[in-house]
């Protein structure tokens, strides 16, 4: 099995790249610039991470239009960074994408880190977008594409301790993009939300 893994330079994304690495499965992993606000760092971070971890080098896909067109709290400024956040579309675009990588590469999967659902706060990244994500991609690619959510039974405590076991750091998790985290936007809290259950 081999699998496209999309990732953001943070530590979900990261985490399972290490995980595939220590079982020697392949994997082609797949950074998209949907015109998020913190693009240009988690792009940066991404190829820093994955270097530095002996991961295989992201490739970029430049789908910045996306977030030119659809507004949200992570692709506009004016926009609250919180209150704002859901993308409608993202992460089936991110799957679609994802497959069709997958499809061109020969792989069998693709891989998104999705948490568990106690901790998803969107429809698109709870278990059922995830089994409906795929049998609409094996329609659209008449083949069939596993949908991976490796970690949709950890919450982010979880997720953290594993990293840190690892040796994980250097990721970067702040939908803001700036150098240092905000501390509220949703990426920030799920921190803080998760040690408080």
């Amino acid at each position: 099995m081999s699998f496209v893994s999309l990732v953001s330079g943070g530590l979900d994304s990261t985490l399972i790249g290490v995980l595939a690495k220590e079982e020697g499965i392949e994997h082609f992993p797949l950074f998209i610039d949907y015109g998020q606000r913190a693009a240009r760092k988690e792009w940066e971070t991404c190829k820093l991470v994955h270097e530095a971890l002996g991961l295989p080098v992201p490739v970029r896909m430049d789908l910045s239009g996306f977030g030119h067109v659809i507004a949200s709290g992570l692709t506009r400024k004016e926009l609250d960074i919180k209150t704002d956040a859901f993308t409608p579309g993202r992460n089936l675009m991110f799957l679609l994408m994802g497959s069709a990588y997958a499809y061109q590469q020969g792989a069998s999967a693709v891989a998104i880190g999705l948490l568990a659902e106690e901790f998803s706060l969107f429809p698109d990244q709870k278990p059922q977008f995830v089994m409906q994500a795929e049998a609409t991609i094996a329609t659209a690619m008449g083949r069939h594409i596993k949908v991976l959510a490796p970690l949709i039974e950890f919450g982010k405590a979880d997720v953290v301790r594993l990293a840190q076991g690892k040796g994980i750091t250097g990721t970067y998790s702040c939908h803001t993009g700036n150098s240092e985290p905000c501390g509220r936007c949703i990426a920030c809290l799920e921190f803080q939300f998760d040690e408080e259950k």
